[in-house]
């Protein structure tokens, strides 16, 4: 693997000198595991984990048009979002597929940060400047009324993951950080540097992320590290613990093929509001064709991303976007986008295994009960 091919994020030297396994991940340099995908996925399920999550993107909306702009460009409605909490949006092209999904922090309506997705973070940059040119010029505005900053080269981010993760973080500060609720966010003094600290994470359980400039991250990464009981942890198990979750990752359950109707998302659509997407959604919905399962293998085997899934009569009728054995369960998972004709709970269904048709039901894509602080 050729390095200078890809980016490091601040940490990158730390993981080396902690044993991290580094792959390639969405252009950058990052450890895939420390001790054993298992391991670090009970840590999580059971104490404490940290990812270096510092490949994401920050993208930094601001101006007196701030809110109204990004209402009508993401799925979700920021006039209605309060203050200093998170929300889940979706980016969609005009045909209704996925530019992106984010979560979309607002300060205020003048204010919103928003975190983009690691590969796709220059594009989804180039995407809000192109709507923000068209907006600015159909509603007849300034262009100062909204501005769109990318200082994701400024930021790095950590993920601190599990239901011991708020002692730790109480331990660094005055505030009780079990009294911050799941996707409100604070700005906070933590080991003498100011940071962005959230209720939240892509794990399906409890967990904080927490923003910083890069050499304070690197700081507070050593810290937890050396001084407290924080297992270190890579990006394979951060994929089974989204996977458990039923979380949704670009590239397997969205992509610019994939609509929000399909991937089971559509909850993060306000159709009571006008969004960049929303006619051929309302269009979709009128005749839709796939749809996002859960699959459970009845045979041996691992449904791994990409297998192809059949019918009775050996038909394809779709594809997996992930599967696991997930560490703790007998049986292995998937999630995979098939025909609607054939969705329907235990749903007798095959997947190809290299030359092997593998016996498989579709089930719910709940494997796990989500445990947030509401």
């Amino acid at each position: 693997m050729e390095l200078n091919n890809y980016k490091k994020t601040a940490l990158y030297d730390e993981h080396l000198k902690r044993g991290g396994k580094i792959v390639e991940f969405g252009g950058y340099l990052l450890p895939v595991e420390y001790t054993g995908i298992a391991n670090e996925h009970f840590s999580v399920r059971e104490n404490v984990g940290m990812f270096d999550v510092s490949h994401m993107g920050e993208i930094f909306v601001t101006g007196e048009k701030a809110s109204e702009f990004l209402n009508y460009v993401l799925t979700c409605n920021s006039l209605k979002q309060n203050e200093y909490r998170m929300q889940y949006g979706l980016l969609l092209y005009n045909n209704g597929t996925f530019v992106d999904d984010l979560m979309i922090y607002k300060y205020n309506n003048q204010k919103f940060l928003i975190v983009a997705n690691a590969s796709n973070t220059e594009k989804d940059y180039l995407w809000l400047c192109d709507c923000l040119s068209k907006y600015i010029k159909n509603n007849d505005l300034d262009i100062d009324d909204v501005k769109i900053e990318n200082k994701s080269d400024l930021y790095g981010q950590i993920a601190l993951q599990g239901p011991n993760a708020y002692k730790i973080l109480n331990s660094l500060s005055n505030i009780d950080f079990n009294q911050i609720k799941m996707y409100d966010f604070i700005e906070c003094e933590i080991n003498g540097h100011m940071m962005i600290i959230s209720r939240s994470g892509y794990t399906g359980g409890d967990g904080f992320e927490i923003y910083g400039f890069n050499k304070d991250i690197v700081n507070l990464f050593c810290l937890l590290n050396d001084n407290y009981n924080v297992t270190l942890c890579g990006l394979g198990c951060r994929d089974t613990l989204r996977f458990e979750g039923a979380l949704p990752l670009y590239g397997h359950e969205i992509s610019d093929q994939i609509n929000p109707i399909m991937a089971g998302l559509n909850f993060a659509c306000d159709y009571t509001k006008e969004f960049i997407g929303k006619e051929s959604l309302l269009e979709y919905k009128q005749n839709q064709t796939k749809k996002l399962v859960g699959i459970e293998l009845l045979d041996k085997g691992i449904a791994r991303s990409e297998y192809e899934v059949l019918n009775k009569d050996e038909e394809v009728i779709g594809y997996i976007t992930t599967g696991y054995m997930i560490p703790g369960y007998n049986n292995s998972l998937a999630m995979a986008l098939i025909d609607i004709n054939y969705s329907k709970i235990n749903t007798e269904v095959f997947v190809r295994i290299r030359k092997k048709l593998a016996k498989a039901v579709v089930r719910d894509k709940k494997f796990m009960n989500k445990k947030y602080i509401k």
